[in-house]
Parts: structure tokens; sequence; C-alpha cells
């Protein structure tokens, strides 16, 4: 088993965060670090009752499942763990502070989404995003996103194409900052956002899982592509919020067929 003499990186949720996830972020936080108990605790202990116990435990497994997963996710994302790097649950467990049960946990859902590879006597390996996974992906996407594009040209809202507008300003907000992890997130929120404006909650539940995938590829050449995609999205905003469902779907397509374009550009040919 590899032992990793790596220090905690901030965890968790952003990437400013200083502290652990998990009972060793905990413990440090109620002062237990030397065995000292804090008031809360004895109070949970004395007058709280059983019933509250419980679900306090049973609330923060919960959450510190919940934590590790969506920062493993994002690590790997956003290439803090770079694609073909072994993660092994005791490494991973270092370096989020916890025990390696919520690691084992979250790298069983990332190896169903296709994020890692879990190997006989190796652990678990980050994915590569190799060229037909790619293709398959953007294959995907122009069907969904055109058709999301066309329903949400018909079923609109002010507020919801209020909602695509602030994302795009803050896009372009975080463009102009150089943030392009920050640009990455809103890339995806704003594709999910079109989703949901369509008002199809079948189109929302097949996507949701393709777009943790999306997010990943875009990061990759997210400064280069950053200024050109939020152009495509004001265009598409703006077929949408005439009602004009055939130029929404043709922006939509434009749209993916420019990002797979600069996805397959931005790859190594070696």
């Amino acid at each position: 088993m590899e032992c990793s003499s790596r220090q905690p990186n901030p965890l968790p949720g952003s990437r400013a965060a200083g502290r652990l996830i998990g009972y060793r972020g905990a413990q440090a936080e109620r002062g237990e670090a030397n065995g000292e108990r804090s008031p809360r605790v004895e109070q949970l202990d004395g007058e709280a009752g059983r019933d509250n116990v419980v679900r306090t435990i049973g609330a923060d497994h919960i959450a510190l499942r919940e934590q590790v997963l969506a920062e493993l996710r994002r690590r790997i994302i956003d290439g803090d763990y770079s694609q073909g790097e072994r993660l092994t649950e005791t490494r991973l467990a270092d370096d989020f502070g916890v025990s390696r049960n919520p690691v084992r946990e979250a790298l069983r859902v990332v190896e169903a989404e296709g994020f890692v590879h879990i190997l006989p006597r190796r652990g678990a390996v980050v994915a590569t995003l190799d060229e037909t996974a790619v293709r398959d992906l953007f294959a995907v996407r122009e069907q969904l996103e055109t058709l999301a594009a066309g329903l949400a040209a018909e079923r609109a809202t002010a507020e919801g194409i209020a909602t695509l507008r602030r994302l795009i300003d803050d896009a372009s907000k975080a463009t102009e900052a150089e943030d392009f992890d920050r640009v990455a997130e809103l890339n995806s929120a704003f594709h999910r956002a079109v989703i949901e404006v369509s008002e199809n909650r079948w189109l929302h539940s097949i996507s949701s899982a393709m777009y943790y995938h999306v997010h990943w590829v875009f990061r990759v050449g997210a400064a280069q592509r950053a200024p050109h995609s939020s152009e495509e999205h004001v265009r598409l905003v703006d077929a949408i919020e005439a009602g004009d469902a055939e130029a929404a779907t043709t922006a939509a397509r434009l749209h993916v067929e420019a990002a797979a374009k600069a996805a397959f550009g931005q790859r190594p040919t070696a």
C-alpha cells in the first residue's frame, strides 16, 4: 500500500478553504486534538438526548461522504490529479484528512462516472481523455443540447433568460480575472441552466452525469476557449429570448461543433 508524505491540501468545496474534511478536521475545530471534549459534545451526551445524537451522526456521515466525492471529482477535473495518476485509498485519505471508508465510497462513484479505473493490485488510476471517449461525448452533446435549445426557445421565462445572462456575465468576469477553474464551472452551469429552461425533466436526468465530463474537457483548454465560448453563449441566449427555436437549435449545434474542434485541436498529436 502506498504511503504519502504529501501535506493535506485546502478542503473542501472552495479552493481556498483551509480545513480538513472529516474527523481530524472536526476534532481540531472542536479543540479535541489533545483529548479534550468540547462543551457542545458534553451537551449532546448529557442533555440533547439519544435521538438527536443519532441524527447528528447520520447527517455528518452523509455530508462527509458527499464532501469527499465532490472534492475528489473536482481535483480530477481541475487537473490536480493528472490523467493516468495512481490514487490509492491511503493516499487520498491522507490528502483529505479522513478515514479510508468515505474515500472507498467516493472512488466507487467516480469509477461509475468514468473518472477513474480501478485495477487489480494497483488501485485507482485517473482515466485518460482518449479520442474515442471525447468524440462520443460531443456526439451526445450535440443531440441533447440542440434539443434543449429548441425547447428552451419555446418555453423560456423572463427569469430563465435572466439566469442565463447572469451566468454569461459571471463567466466573462472570471475570464478577465483569469480564474479558469471558475470559468469551467460556470460553463457547465450555463449548459445545465439551458436544460432547466427547456423544462424537459428527461433531458435533465440524462445529462446530469455528462456535464461532469464536459467540465473536464473544457477545463483542459479553458484559457484559449473561454472568450469564444462566451460569444457563442450570447448568440444562443439571444435566439432563446427571441423565441426562435430554429435559430436556437442552430446556435447550439454550431457551439458544440466549435467546442469539439477546440478540444481536438488542444489534444497532443503524439
